[in-house]
């Protein structure tokens, strides 16, 4: 049987690294039909949007997709294409997935995350209103009667913050039926209520309630600046986290940092109509076109795709792959030597060709 994934390449360093994910997918033997499509900043010179619906069309159509970073524009131009999609296709489940590979340079470990995020409300809904614009006028007015203790100053955006009791127990049925599905053991949910009562204190609640139906699963709850001391001093307690859209984005990052960076950092973006994969990182466009980012991201997002579609022999092949080359270490791009200017480095491409033989070597 045939797969029919959309392929969504991206821009800046997106190419590169999507390519050399696909030489690898196509070496695990599964069929797959890829659908190519395009997003981002290149398509938009073309078209005049960065997401045509030529390419939500094909996801919806699909039900899976994988791509490579797309470029945000930071405080002007188009909103987040990612965003977008997420929305749009209504993927209300980040799923970061943050382990320790022998062989990557960093102090911890025993660690072995994933993140839970809730991809459509929180501040990334994109509820703001610019300074000066007459509903915000009226809304800071609003504001000012109804908290006369507060302080705004005279020219200020707003930024509005939903949570919803319906979107907080889905992601957190998620989080509980992913650790079910997956032999882990315990359920964290992270918020800020003390402060944020009515927003992040409805998703607390709904996060309590929702867990006395998996009384096989532990479930704990801690304050978000709590819970950041808390994984840099003792990660290995912790097993699944979720959280709101905004502190998913932070922690997740966090999380990455503890298992060696961003380069092997993958996730996906799941819902009830389709899954999109994609690697945590951004497309680092100063380094498009010269063969040096490091694709293992990506790839691993590959193997969620693989693990997803239940090709599993597959995903434990290029992870069992992935993880023989990081442990060697001598296949890899220069952000994962010990001397980042090392010559021996292997470029984006390269470290396609060496996964593709270890995993001949393993049995492909």
């Amino acid at each position: 049987m045939a797969y029919r994934v959309t392929f969504i390449p991206g821009d800046g360093t997106g190419p590169e690294i999507a390519e050399a994910t696909k030489r690898v997918l196509d070496a695990t033997g599964v069929d797959f039909d890829w659908d190519v499509q395009h997003a981002g900043i290149d398509i938009m010179k073309e078209t005049g949007t960065p997401l045509p619906q030529s390419t939500i069309d094909s996801i919806l159509a699909n039900k899976v997709g994988i791509k490579g970073p797309i470029t945000t524009p930071v405080g002007t131009g188009f909103r987040s294409v990612n965003v977008a999609l997420r929305n749009i296709c209504n993927l209300y489940a980040c799923v970061r997935p943050c382990k320790y590979y022998e062989g990557v340079r960093t102090k911890y470990r025993d660690v072995d995350l994933v993140y839970i995020r809730e991809n459509t409300e929180d501040l990334y809904a994109g509820i703001e209103f610019e300074a000066d614009t007459p509903d915000n006028l009226r809304l800071l007015e609003f504001l000012k009667e109804t908290h006369p203790d507060a302080h705004f100053g005279a020219h200020c955006g707003i930024s509005i913050k939903p949570i919803s009791v319906e979107a907080s127990e889905r992601i957190v049925r998620y989080a509980f039926e992913y650790a079910r599905d997956n032999g882990r053991k315990k359920v964290t949910a992270v918020h800020k209520a003390n402060i944020m009562k009515f927003t992040d204190g409805l998703f607390l609640q709904v996060a309590i309630d929702t867990a006395k139906n998996y009384p096989d699963i532990e479930f704990e709850e801690r304050i978000v600046d709590n819970m950041c001391m808390q994984l840099v001093q003792k990660p290995e307690l912790y097993d699944v986290i979720v959280l709101p859209n905004l502190f998913g984005d932070v922690l997740s990052d966090l999380g990455a940092g503890l298992v060696g960076g961003l380069g092997v950092a993958p996730g996906a973006n799941i819902g009830t109509e389709a899954a999109l994969f994609e690697p945590t990182h951004g497309s680092a466009p100063k380094y498009a076109g010269l063969n040096k980012v490091n694709p293992m991201a990506m790839m691993l997002s590959g193997v969620m795709m693989l693990n997803y579609i239940k090709e599993t022999a597959a995903a434990n092949l290029v992870e069992s792959a992935i993880a023989d080359i990081i442990r060697e270490g001598k296949y890899v791009t220069y952000d994962m030597k010990p001397d980042r200017d090392d010559p021996t480095a292997l470029g984006t491409a390269e470290v396609a060709t060496a996964v593709i033989d270890r995993m001949k070597a393993l049995g492909a």
